[in-house]
């Protein structure tokens, strides 16, 4: 079988079209970045032996631009995404897919630097793709590639989190700063000058969310604030467990080269997306805990509690600001910034 030009070669029909060309990039990028005795098999699935628990499952698609960008990129944000997803329940990741949409044209070059970073992602989080599949659509109709990934993992027996356990008077805790992902995108995608002093915080927060669960039983729930950023996610919680929520402004972190691109360009970091932050809600006796336990690892070093859950039939999200007013932090009604994760 020839090589596959990953220096100067394009995508091609051929590619997704189940022949030579497809068993090439097959062989030679994917399975042999992905390499585990899983995909070595060769199946058109992968057979799996799992530990004793209940199995989550969760799946998530991928359409960033640009594809590129400090801090991460499509890749890796794929494999972040999805391993949180399943974090969020506290399940412990077990293995995941890949989907790849590409579009004819696309340089075999970037797809190669997309592919490798997500091999070192599963690596680092110890969590192996095991199996995939690839479609290649006509020039003009992809947007380059689209990366959809989806994930199993085991929730420990006994442990129950979930979005409507949140009760009056527990504590919000925030796993760090919020707008950094949406920011640096914004940034990049606009060319602004202080581009370079912002990354996406994208990261796999697993190992965190283990440690979590592990020492503090009665947490309620977990939720990372992606889309639609740290107000949006509240909402949500507030409207499944039919409770209010009171924050703190002053303690909410947001670093500074966030903030300033959001005093320049009119937006709230509340509402912006965040790919490596985690929302935590417990009892108020076990806040102290949980916020020195969120703040011993690296993913939580900033760690703050941020608010209280409050008792709110109109189930509320409000915002007391650093002048001591009250502000409602509403369901954001359009989206800012289009290809965001």
């Amino acid at each position: 079988m020839s090589r596959l030009d990953l220096t100067n070669g394009k995508v091609e029909m051929a590619h997704g079209g189940g022949g030579w060309a497809m068993a090439q990039l097959i062989s030679q990028l994917f399975a042999r970045a992905f390499d585990n005795e899983w995909l070595a098999q060769g199946n058109d699935q992968a057979q799996l032996s799992l530990p004793a628990g209940r199995l989550a499952f969760a799946s998530d698609s991928h359409v960033v631009s640009p594809l590129f960008f400090p801090g991460g990129d499509i890749g890796s944000l794929a494999v972040h995404g999805t391993l949180n997803d399943l974090a969020m329940c506290g399940a412990r990741p077990h293995a995941l897919s890949v989907g790849f949409i590409l579009e004819e044209g696309f340089a075999l070059a970037e797809l190669a630097r997309i592919v490798e970073s997500m091999a070192q992602a599963s690596r680092e989080a110890n969590v192996p793709i095991v199996t995939g599949d690839t479609k290649v659509v006509e020039r003009g109709k992809g947007d380059g590639v689209f990366i959809n990934t989806s994930g199993v993992g085991i929730v420990p027996e006994g442990l129950d989190l979930s979005g409507d356990r949140a009760r009056p008077g527990d504590c919000i805790l925030l796993s760090g700063s919020v707008g950094d992902h949406g920011a640096c995108i914004l940034t990049q995608r606009e060319s602004l000058g202080f581009a370079a002093d912002i990354r996406s915080d994208s990261c796999a927060l697993h190992r965190l969310t283990q440690a979590m669960v592990a020492q503090v039983p009665q947490l309620r729930c977990m939720r990372d604030p992606t889309r639609g950023g740290l107000a949006n996610t509240l909402n949500e919680l507030a409207q499944q467990s039919g409770v209010g929520m009171q924050l703190e402004e002053a303690a909410i972190p947001v670093i500074q080269p966030v903030q300033a691109v959001c005093e320049l360009l009119g937006l709230d970091p509340l509402y912006l997306a965040n790919e490596g932050k985690l929302i935590a809600i417990c009892p108020p006796e076990q806040a102290p805990m949980l916020l020195d336990l969120m703040r011993a690892r690296p993913e939580g070093q900033a760690a703050a509690i941020i608010g209280t859950v409050t008792a709110d039939p109109q189930q509320f999200v409000q915002l007391r600001t650093r002048f001591g007013g009250n502000r409602l932090l509403d369901w954001l009604n359009s989206e800012p910034l289009p290809r965001i994760c």
